[in-house]
C-alpha cells in the first residue's frame, strides 16, 4: 500500500527523529515557520479540521475530506504535498495527483480505527455472499474513510465513494442505479442518511464481518434495501442521548448539533446534524449570542469557540472526544518532513500501487462528477 523511502532521520517505527533534546516545542514552531517560507514554492500543506491548532496554523488549505480531495486534485504544479490528516486521506491525495508529485504523511501511524473495521478480504467474502443471496442489483458505496483497496473494490463493482458532506447525493446516485445499497464502513452515517431519505429502519440490516455470513441469512439480504457494515467512529460513538438531555436541562436555549457519524439515537435527539463543513457553516451563520453544544471532535469544537467568541460553543460531551490517530501528526514530525524535502530525501511518501489507484479513481471520479 505504501512505499517508505527511509532516511537516517527515521527510526524503526518510520517516525522522523527530532527529539525534544534537539529542539523544544517552541523551537520546532520557529524553525517550521522559517522552512515553510523557504519551501513555499515546492510544498503545500493540507490540514484536516480535526488537527490540533499548532498543526493547522501551518496548513495552506484546511477542510473536511471532500474539500481536501478536491483541492489535492487542483495542485498540478506543486511537487510536494504534506497531508496533515490520516492515512486514507493521504492515499486519496496521492491518487488524485500526478506521478511526479509526492504526497507525504508526517506520521505513518496516523490511521483511522473506523477504516480498519473494513478489510478487503472481508468485503470480498461479504460481496460473494450478498450477490448469491439475491437477484437484485446491489450498488456498493464506501465512505471515504477507508483504505484504497476498498475504494478499488467499489470502483470495480459499479459503485462510488461518499463523504459525510455528500452522502445523501451519493446514496441516491447508487439507488438510481441499483435495487439495493451496500454501505461501508460506517454504519451510523449510512443509517442516519438513509433514514433522512425516507428509508425505514426495518429495511436496513447490519453485516458484522466477525460473524458467519455477517450474522445474516440469505433471506434477510434479499429483503433488505440497505446493507450496513458493522463499523463506527470511536470519537462520535462516544456521544449519547443522555448527554443531550443533561445539557438541555442545564440550558434549554442550547442548540445541539452533531455529526452523522453519531449513532441513530443521538442524531434523532439532537436539534440538527450534518457534516463537519455543515456544522462550521451553521455556527458561522448563526447570530451573535447563539449557543451550541457540538457533537464532534474536540479540536474542531475548541477552534470554533475561539473563532466565534460572540457565541457560546461547547462540546456535547463532558469528556475529551479526541481523534487520537489524527493527534499523532505533531509539529515536530511536520518539521522532519520539511527538512527531508529540503535535503532532497523525502520521507513517509504515500504511494498507492497503480492497479489499486486505477480502480479507485473510477470510484473517485464518479463521486467528483456528482454536483
Amino acid at each position: 500500500m505504501l512505499d517508505l523511502f527511509d532516511s537516517p532521520e527515521q527510526n524503526e517505527d518510520n517516525l522522523p527523529l527530532i527529539s525534544e533534546a534537539e529542539l523544544s516545542d517552541a523551537e520546532v514552531l520557529v524553525e517550521l515557520k522559517k522552512i515553510k517560507e523557504e519551501l513555499k514554492d515546492k510544498v503545500v500543506v493540507l490540514g484536516h479540521h480535526y488537527q490540533q491548532d499548532d498543526v493547522i496554523s501551518f496548513a495552506d488549505i484546511t477542510g473536511d475530506s471532500l474539500q481536501l480531495a478536491r483541492e489535492a486534485a487542483k495542485l498540478k504544479d506543486i511537487p510536494y504535498i504534506i497531508f496533515c490528516g490520516v492515512h486514507f486521506m493521504a492515499e486519496t491525495a496521492d491518487m488524485l495527483t500526478s506521478s511526479s508529485q509526492k504526497v507525504i504523511l508526517p506520521d505513518l501511524r496516523a490511521g483511522c480505527s473506523m477504516a480498519d473495521m473494513a478489510k478487503r478480504i472481508d468485503i470480498d467474502r461479504a460481496w460473494k455472499f450478498m450477490t448469491s443471496s439475491t437477484k437484485e442489483k446491489i450498488i456498493p458505496i464506501t465512505y471515504i474513510n477507508c483504505a484504497a483497496t476498498l475504494k478499488a473494490f467499489v470502483g470495480d463493482n459499479e459503485g462510488s465513494i461518499c463523504t459525510s458532506s455528500n452522502a445523501e447525493k451519493m446514496i441516491q446516485w447508487a439507488l438510481d442505479r441499483g435495487d439495493k445499497l451496500l454501505f461501508f464502513p460506517d454504519q451510523h452515517l449510512g443509517r442516519n442518511t438513509c433514514f433522512k431519505m425516507g428509508i425505514e429502519l426495518k429495511d436496513m440490516v447490519v453485516y458484522n464481518p466477525n460473524m458467519l455470513n455477517g450474522g445474516l441469512t440469505a433471506e434477510q439480504i434479499d429483503l433488505a434495501k440497505v446493507i450496513l457494515w458493522y463499523g463506527f467512529c470511536s470519537v462520535h460513538q462516544g456521544f449519547t442521548p443522555e448527554q443531550i438531555t443533561a445539557i438541555k436541562k442545564k440550558d434549554p436555549a442550547m442548540t445541539v448539533i452533531v455529526h452523522p457519524e453519531c449513532n441513530f439515537e443521538v442524531t434523532q435527539a439532537a436539534d440538527d446534524n450534518g457534516s463537519t463543513s455543515y456544522i462550521i457553516d451553521k455556527i458561522e451563520r448563526a447570530p451573535a449570542g447563539s449557543k451550541f453544544a457540538v457533537g464532534t471532535e474536540i479540536n474542531l469544537v475548541n477552534r470554533l469557540a475561539h473563532q466565534f467568541p460572540d457565541k457560546t460553543i461547547v462540546s456535547l460531551s463532558p469528556y475529551q472526544c479526541l481523534c487520537t490517530t489524527m493527534y499523532r501528526v505533531r509539529p515536530r514530525w511536520l518539521l522532519a518532513s520539511f527538512r527531508a524535502i529540503k535535503e532532497n530525501n523525502p520521507i513517509n511518501i504515500i504511494n498507492v500501487p497503480e492497479d489499486i489507484a486505477r480502480s479507485s479513481l473510477k470510484a473517485l471520479d464518479r463521486m467528483l462528477a456528482v454536483k
